[in-house]
């Protein structure tokens, strides 16, 4: 980082470098397990892998120009990505979405996603609890309606919804 740059502040040089890298590893899975469903045409269409192989090419090229760029530009000064306050900002939802994640497989999709919303609703926009519990409730119920009785598709249930005999 240059002079000018305040001591809180994160680099963009690493941040773009592992992102760029992590997007590449993603981009080669990807064509790889295409090429082994087939990128080809069959006789009905496209292959299963068709779609996803240029998809990942496209991803590939993309996040190696990233990389190629940000290693071009290595020697000349930082530039600023964040302050620590806007990483602060961005922690305040990650978190709580990684919690999420882990709550599906406890709780299941519904009762997780309603903890979700009141969470944010509450905590970040200081909404009141009626408005929240509606949300909060509503959101996830109309999902179950939509998806496990019109559309038939299950998403995954936990103990409340096994107490209730879905």
């Amino acid at each position: 980082m240059d002079s000018e740059t305040s001591s809180d502040a994160i680099g963009s040089r690493w941040p773009e470098l592992i992102v760029a890298a992590v997007l590449m590893a993603l981009a080669v899975l990807v064509i790889v397990d295409s090429v082994r469903a087939g990128i080809g045409w069959a006789d009905d269409g496209p292959r299963s892998g068709y779609f996803p192989f240029y998809i990942g090419l496209l991803l590939l090229a993309s996040s190696a120009t990233v990389l190629v760029k940000a290693l071009l530009r290595w020697r000349r000064a930082d530039e600023v990505f964040a302050e620590r306050a806007q990483i602060g900002m961005v922690l305040a939802v990650l978190v709580p979405m990684l919690i999420y994640v882990g709550g599906i497989a406890v709780l299941g999709i519904y009762a997780a996603s309603l903890l979700l919303i009141g969470y944010f609703m509450r905590r970040h926009g200081k909404f009141g609890w009626v408005s929240t519990s509606a949300v909060a409730v509503g959101v996830p119920l109309f999902f179950f309606l939509v998806f496990e009785r019109w559309f038939l598709v299950p998403l995954p249930k936990g103990p409340i919804e096994h107490w209730l005999g879905f």
